[in-house]
C-alpha cells in the first residue's frame, strides 16, 4: 500500500499544528494549500519543537486528487476553500472539516456530497506566531463521527501524541465545544486575553451566554450538563491567564472574525427553535459595532 496522500486546507494555528504533526509520519504525503508561502511547518510543543517541510500549494489549478483533504480554514472562507476541491478531490477522497461552530456538513454541503464530509470538533490551544510558525499550548483532542470514515481519520493521526477518538454522539461533543467558544467572545470584545475570565462580574456574563448555548444546544438533540457554565469558567480560568483565542488574535489583527459561528448560530438557531438568547445578541452586536466604528 502506498503513502497516503493528505490535502490541508489552511495552515493557520489549527490547520499548522494538525499538519506538522501528521508530516512526522512517512506514511504520508503532505501537502499545504495556503494563501502566502512559507518555507517550513515549525510547531512549539509541550513535547518540544517540530517542524515540517510538506509541499506547499497556492494555487487550486494545481492540486491533484488525494486520500484525505483536511479543512482547517476559518468558518467565513467557505467559497475560497471550496475553490480547492475541484482538483483535490477525486472519487474516493474524504474531506474532514476541523472548523469552529455547529455548522461544519452544512457549509460544505453545497460543494461536496454529505457522506464524503467529515465534521471534526478540535480543541487544540494554540497560536499562530507567523506564516508556519505556531505556539501549541497543549496536545490537544480531536473528535469525530464514529464509522468508517471516523475510524480512518483516527488512524491518520495514531503516530502523535494528539488524542484522537471517535464518538456516538456527536452532537453532544459539537455543543460542549461550542459552549466554550461562545464564552471566548468576551476576549474578542474587551481585547483582554483569557484571565479576565477571573473577574467574576465577567465570569458572570459568560456563565450567561453558556446557560443560552445549553438551552438552544439541547433543542437540537445535544445531551449538555447543567453544570456545563460553571464547567466552561472553570476551564476558562484553568488555562494561563495570558491565553488569546482565535476571534482575540484575528480582531486584534484586524482580521474578519468567526463571530457568527461561534456566537451567531446560537442567536440564529436559537430564533428557529424560540428561545431567547439577550445576551449572545447583545454580545454580537456589540462586537460588529466596535469592529464596524459605528
Amino acid at each position: 500500500m502506498g503513502r497516503i496522500r493528505i490535502a490541508l486546507i489552511g495552515p493557520g494555528s489549527i490547520g499548522g499544528s494538525v499538519g506538522a504533526w501528521l508530516a512526522q509520519s512517512d506514511d504520508h504525503d503532505i501537502t499545504v494549500c495556503a494563501r502566502t508561502p512559507f518555507e517550513q511547518l515549525q510547531v512549539e510543543t509541550p513535547k518540544g519543537v517540530i517542524t515540517a517541510r510538506p509541499k506547499l500549494l497556492t494555487d487550486p489549478d494545481m492540486g491533484t486528487p488525494v486520500d484525505w483533504v483536511l479543512v482547517a480554514t476559518k468558518t467565513y472562507d467557505v467559497e475560497a476553500t471550496a475553490r480547492w476541491f475541484r482538483t483535490l478531490v477525486g472519487p474516493n477522497t474524504r474531506v474532514a472539516v476541523l472548523q469552529n461552530g455547529a455548522e461544519h456538513v452544512a457549509r460544505f454541503a453545497p460543494y461536496l456530497p454529505i457522506e464524503r464530509i467529515l465534521p471534526a470538533v478540535v480543541d487544540i490551544p494554540a497560536e499562530r506566531v507567523a506564516a508556519g510558525h505556531i505556539r501549541q499550548r497543549r496536545m490537544g483532542t480531536i473528535m469525530v463521527p464514529q464509522g468508517a470514515a471516523g475510524e480512518a481519520f483516527v488512524g491518520l493521526l495514531a503516530h502523535t501524541p494528539i488524542a484522537v477518538s471517535t464518538t456516538d454522539d456527536f452532537i453532544t461533543v459539537l455543543w460542549n465545544k461550542l459552549a466554550l467558544n461562545c464564552a471566548g467572545a468576551i476576549s474578542a470584545l474587551t481585547l483582554q486575553p483569557g484571565g479576565v475570565a477571573w473577574r467574576d462580574d465577567i465570569a458572570e456574563i459568560q456563565r450567561a451566554m453558556v446557560r443560552e448555548c445549553v438551552a438552544v444546544g439541547r433543542a437540537e438533540g445535544a445531551r449538555l450538563a447543567d453544570d456545563l457554565p460553571d464547567a466552561v469558567i472553570a476551564n476558562c480560568r484553568a488555562a494561563p491567564r495570558d491565553s488569546i483565542n482565535s476571534m482575540f488574535a484575528d480582531r486584534a489583527a484586524g482580521r474578519p472574525m468567526e463571530l457568527d459561528a461561534r456566537n451567531g448560530v446560537i442567536v440564529r438557531l436559537g430564533a428557529k427553535h424560540g428561545i431567547p438568547t439577550p445576551i449572545n445578541t447583545m454580545i454580537v452586536a456589540l462586537i460588529e459595532a466596535a469592529v464596524a466604528g459605528v
